[in-house]
């Protein structure tokens, strides 16, 4: 069996038993189609073509041609999960892939949004969807929302009315590996959400159906969140959304919704959350990853401490 065919076949693998997203999906098929073209021109077709030092070379390859750091380390994992397949299969004496080194990613500290600015951007939207405006009152649930549950935007678009359970104020969402679990929110996002669900939703769909009079009837959607045609909003709108809000916020860093979820659970941990609780609430498999926002807060502590302290 050759390459390609192996590579759709650890794909549908890593797609289906493993339960890795469409994104990451996509991300192993490029990185590891170009690894296939590169053993092609060296003659290889087979997977015992892949050894170590054709490894090494595709990396340094990519790193000559001046890839970022974040990339290199990203192709590497692609790789080592192939050949660690391709060993399990039986395919390949040993594993090239255990003793692949990559230049590791620089972490780079998340933007953060103050609590004011949080307050007052909420504020903000609260006041544009006082006259009731379907999409206002949306957007201002929608914001709400990822700053009071800290969800993935995937997560956040992906909510289905069965999955809002608003007695008890939690959501249930379908993280990365299509792990579950329950958040809670607070009482402001359940006001937006109980306004926007008894009010807006409904209001958003007829308007959708207005507008497409004539045209083919949409499917009805169990979709929380509505796009204007009625449909299941998508993550680029949201992504819109938020770049507007923190257009008017100071800072630099990234704009999209990952930024509420990196202020949310930097804002538990300063009030005083258990480390591992907010890994819990985030979703997070390894600690490690939710550690980040402990070297946020010390930043932001370091900050304060040369502005405050006199003899900083």
């Amino acid at each position: 069996m050759n390459l390609d065919q192996l590579l759709d076949d650890y794909l549908s693998h890593v797609a289906v038993e493993r339960g890795y997203s469409p994104h990451t999906v996509a991300a192993y098929r490029s990185d590891l189609v170009e690894l296939i073209a590169f053993a092609e021109t060296r003659g290889g077709t087979e997977a015992r073509a892949i050894d170590l030092p054709l490894l090494r070379d595709w990396l340094w390859a990519a790193t000559e041609r001046g890839l970022a750091r974040t990339s290199i380390a990203r192709r590497a994992a692609s790789a080592r999960g192939f050949t660690a397949w391709l060993t399990r299969r039986g395919l390949l004496d040993a594993d090239p892939g255990v003793r692949l080194k990559a230049p590791r990613a620089q972490r780079t500290l998340p933007r953060l949004v103050t609590e004011e600015a949080v307050t007052d951007a909420l504020a903000g939207l609260s006041a544009r969807a006082a006259d009731g405006a379907p999409a206002e009152v949306r957007d201002l649930a929608i914001i709400e929302l990822l700053y009071a549950s800290a969800l993935r935007v995937s997560e956040l678009v992906g909510l289905d009315l069965d999955d809002v359970d608003r007695r008890r104020r939690v959501v249930r969402v379908l993280g990365k590996g299509s792990k579950e679990r329950m958040v809670p929110y607070g009482a402001p996002a359940a006001r937006a959400i109980d306004r926007y669900l008894d009010e807006a939703r409904a209001k958003i769909v007829a308007s959708a159906s207005e507008r497409e009079r004539g045209a083919p009837v949409p499917a009805p959607t169990r979709a929380v969140f509505l796009g204007a045609r009625g449909g299941r909003m998508g993550v680029r709108s949201v992504y819109r959304l938020v770049a507007a809000i923190l257009a008017e916020i100071p800072g630099t860093g990234p704009s999209g919704p990952h930024a509420f979820r990196h202020t949310a659970a930097t804002h538990l941990l300063d009030g005083g959350a258990d480390l591992r609780a907010v890994q819990e609430f985030l979703g997070h498999a390894s600690l490690g990853t939710t550690q980040i926002y402990t070297h946020v807060s010390s930043e932001r502590l370091k900050q304060s401490y040369r502005t405050a302290h006199p003899r900083a």
